[in-house]
């Protein structure tokens, strides 16, 4: 189960997201289904077709399955997902 503490060792893709901060002011509100992750980008898929979201400066609204929101900072999950999901987070 994902929760607000363990969001960073999870995948992803089929979670809610909404860009609250972007290096490109156009990104900024962008809103949909994370479809795919990249080591460097997230793709959502919204209503106007698959934008493309680097992670590198950028911060992400994520909405867990318990509807629960959680803000990622994007540089803090650069990395391919199956990379992330088995590192060891520092505290």
């Amino acid at each position: 189960m994902i929760t607000p503490g363990n969001v960073l060792r999870h995948e992803f893709v089929g979670l809610n997201v909404l860009v609250v901060h972007a290096s490109n002011p156009a990104q900024k509100g962008i809103s949909g289904l994370i479809v795919d992750e990249t080591k460097n980008m997230i793709i959502i898929h919204t209503p106007a077709g698959l934008k493309h979201v680097p992670k590198k400066h950028s911060i992400f609204r994520v909405t867990l399955p318990d509807r629960v929101q959680v803000e990622l900072i994007g540089s803090t999950v650069i990395g391919r997902p199956e990379k992330r999901i088995t590192m060891r987070i520092r505290q």
